[in-house]
């Protein structure tokens, strides 16, 4: 058997007649020829090639994970290599996201128990399972708000992630939906004043960040407070901080969303990643995505089925929450393997450690004149003043095998020259004291 169907010269003549031109060529007259003359060379065995690309590889830097200080969403922690290892099974790697769903127990089995877990890390009563990415997940967040109370006004801190704010403001557009921003104080925190003189009768959500792109702690319970019942309140949130951080559900978040690439995904030149989405059970129609649930067969064995799809392939267009078509069951059967290999212990070790770490680097960077910019309490990660000449530092860092802080003043204009220092468990104080002298050269 062909493994494609194939085209004899005959069949190929005959259809070039019928639509009356003379080559295959010709179909392509009309598209503009940017490139001309490809200069590929001729085919080489394979010890030639193999040699030829691992010398490419060779001009790439590469970083040990200890020697990497950059965060913003993004965040290098230490995998057990069981993770890798139980996910590498074939059966998980060749699945494709299942149509005939109860077919593939083994995969509704593991988005259940990831569902499950994000649920308890966040404090929700429901989950989803999953969404492309955070940014993502923080737009979806938005326009199920406007689902929720039919208003179109979001408030959202300028505190969370740029990108995020950006992806959002692409995703609502179309929707009619305005976003409105709130600005941050001295601590590093949303500006409760602002918010509250922002709120009115057409405020749909209002959408923090916990901890903040600063990392800086938001107080959840003073803001639900301030915020009245009838408006969305949204959390965006950083999953292994909610090991010690009281979960967002506890504060009465309606929804919690969030990037889970630091659940046992390496970072890797931008993604994989993978957005976690969780609200409250009397929500669950205007959610985005697809639950997974758990029941009996005939027999009285425990089975898994897809209990809720709310996209356009499955009901009405119009009624359809959103047209995510697909979900990142891998990265998810990662986050799963992760948070079950690690415990609840274990993610709190990995927190407890990266806070330590970061509080400890701050201090011995305040001491050479790297000034904390906000004086919040923060969990892993911390904004400093540097020199104007920095970006340039941080570039020849590099050099010496360091990833170092990354600046933030082209975004964060108004804070003038600065950066986000990040650790996590995998800095070790040798690091952190290789990244000092390199900073202060």
């Amino acid at each position: 058997m062909h493994r494609y169907i194939p085209h004899t010269e005959e069949e190929i003549k005959q259809m070039l007649a019928e639509i009356g031109v003379s080559s295959i060529d010709d179909l392509f007259v009309d598209v503009p020829k940017t490139i001309d003359g490809y200069k590929i060379p001729e085919s080489k065995d394979e010890f030639t090639v193999r040699k030829a690309v691992q010398g490419l590889a060779r001009m790439n830097v590469e970083f040990e994970p200890e020697n990497v200080f950059l965060g913003a969403g993004i965040y290098f922690h230490h995998i057990p290599t069981v993770v890798g290892h139980l996910a590498s099974n074939p059966n998980f790697l060749t699945a494709y996201t299942p149509y005939q769903a109860e077919v593939s127990q083994g995969t509704l089995q593991m988005l259940f128990e990831f569902q499950t877990m994000m649920c308890e890390l966040t404090g929700m009563q429901v989950s989803n399972s999953s969404m492309y990415d955070g940014a993502s997940a923080f737009a979806e967040a938005l326009l199920m708000a406007a689902r929720i109370n039919g208003k179109k006004k979001m408030l959202v801190a300028k505190t969370i992630n740029p990108e995020y704010r950006t992806v959002a403001r692409t995703y609502t557009k179309p929707a009619g939906i305005t976003i409105d921003e709130i600005n941050y104080n001295r601590s590093g925190r949303i500006d409760v004043e602002m918010l509250r003189s922002k709120i009115d009768d057409d405020t749909s959500a209002v959408a923090v960040a916990y901890p903040n792109f600063f990392g800086i702690v938001e107080d959840l319970k003073s803001l639900r407070e301030l915020i009245p019942e009838n408006i969305v309140f949204i959390v965006v949130a950083e999953p292994v901080s909610l090991a010690i951080l009281e979960a967002p559900g506890k504060f009465g978040a309606d929804i919690v969303v969030g990037e889970g690439q630091s659940l046992g995904v390496t970072p890797n030149l931008g993604g994989p990643g993978i957005g976690f989405f969780t609200t409250l059970e009397k929500h669950v129609r205007k959610m985005p995505g697809r639950i997974i649930g758990q029941t009996k067969d005939v027999d009285g064995k425990t089975g898994y089925v897809m209990i809720l799809q709310t996209r356009e392939q499955h009901i009405r267009r119009e009624k359809a929450t959103s047209n995510i078509c697909s979900n990142q069951a891998y990265i998810a059967l990662l986050n799963a393997l992760y948070l079950s290999v690690m415990g609840p212990q274990g993610l709190k070790e990995v927190a407890w450690r990266s806070y330590n770490s970061a509080h400890y680097l701050a201090d011995e960077l305040a001491k050479r004149g790297f000034k904390r910019v906000f004086d919040g309490e923060f969990f892993n990660e911390f904004v400093v003043e540097i020199p104007i000449s920095y970006r340039e530092k941080w570039h020849e860092m590099v050099k010496d095998g360091i990833l170092g802080p990354i600046p933030i003043d082209r975004v964060y204009k108004e804070l003038g020259p600065s950066a986000l220092v990040c650790t996590t468990e995998v800095n070790t104080k040798e690091s952190m004291q290789r990244l000092i002298e390199v900073m202060t050269k």
